[in-house]
């Protein structure tokens, strides 16, 4: 299996985690921008479980080589609410028993940023 057939396979793989890919760059670092199904004012934490997930799961079949991910979440198309990252090495720590899953998940949230610019806007 060459790399792209195993980036390529990534989208559909987070879709039945039931995250709503909007666009995918499989590339390293892997850019991932998605519709949240929880349009609120932050980024909902379950359903960035649900793409970690996803990516960890096709790590141990083998079926991917963890990249850096890096995510943006949307409400709608350019209206971002938020972004988050995960390193390579995260991924790797967690699958060697290194770092646990809530070592993990503690790291990316970490990374965590919200944008304030429409609350900003709906304030002025």
């Amino acid at each position: 299996m060459t790399g792209d057939e195993r980036t390529t396979d990534v989208e559909p793989a987070l879709r039945s985690y039931g995250i709503s890919v909007e666009a995918i760059d499989g590339g390293d670092p892997l850019d991932l921008t998605y519709m949240t199904a929880f349009p609120g004012r932050e980024v909902h934490h379950p359903e960035i479980g649900r793409a970690l997930n996803a990516l960890i799961d096709r790590a141990d079949a083998d079926e991917w080589d963890p990249v850096r991910v890096e995510a943006t979440v949307v409400r709608s198309p350019g209206d971002v609410l938020g972004t988050w990252h995960a390193e390579a090495e995260w991924f790797e720590a967690l699958a060697s028993y290194e770092i646990s899953e809530t070592e993990f998940s503690t790291r990316v949230l970490e990374t965590l940023s919200h944008d304030d610019s429409a609350e900003t806007e709906g304030e002025a």
